[in-house]
């Protein structure tokens, strides 16, 4: 089942609430609702942590933090998402969502360097802007949804290979091996 393999990587909220650096944010780690592991709340997860690491804006796992607040997903899972764009992934996937923004847009596209770097897109900051956080939009709502379907979809045919994997009729489920 999903749960338990989740269960394995999520960090458990009691060991989060005795760090001293996350004193702030303790009311936030109490409710239970933000460490549920059903369909749903990691589904949401993956929605709202891929949404906001698409998002070329500092900050992006308060604003996962928050998300998972509002939608009451699972916390751990939208804020270690956020990690998809880290330093290493971070010029490559903005640069897709720049090239994404720009052929919405309709304007050419800047030629990237041998080498993309976070320098490079600063120097050309005020040019690629439009393009990046519109083609940054367009990818984090479409990986949002695919992500959420996705988990859903995985989620259901997982339970159902697993409690259908008693019964000898079940086709659909095709064991690894």
């Amino acid at each position: 089942m999903p749960r338990r393999f989740l269960h394995r990587y999520i960090p458990k909220p009691d060991t989060l609430r005795r760090q001293r650096s996350l004193r702030l944010v303790a009311p936030l780690l109490a409710d239970t609702r933000l460490w549920l592991l059903t369909r749903r709340s990691v589904a949401n997860a993956f929605s709202v942590g891929l949404f906001c690491a698409m998002l070329p804006i500092p900050f992006q796992m308060v604003i996962a933090a928050l998300g998972a607040r509002l939608t009451r997903c699972n916390l751990a899972l939208s804020i270690g998402l956020v990690w998809v764009t880290n330093p290493l992934t971070m010029p490559l996937i903005f640069y897709i969502n720049y090239v994404i923004g720009a052929f919405f847009l309709d304007t050419p596209v800047r030629e990237a360097p041998s080498r993309i770097s976070t320098r490079w897109i600063a120097e050309q900051m005020q040019d690629i802007m439009p393009a990046l956080f519109l083609g940054s939009l367009i990818s984090a709502v479409t990986l949002a949804i695919v992500a959420n379907i996705a988990i859903r979809l995985i989620w259901r045919w997982n339970v159902s290979c697993v409690t259908g994997a008693r019964d000898v009729s079940s086709a659909s489920c095709v064991e690894p091996g």
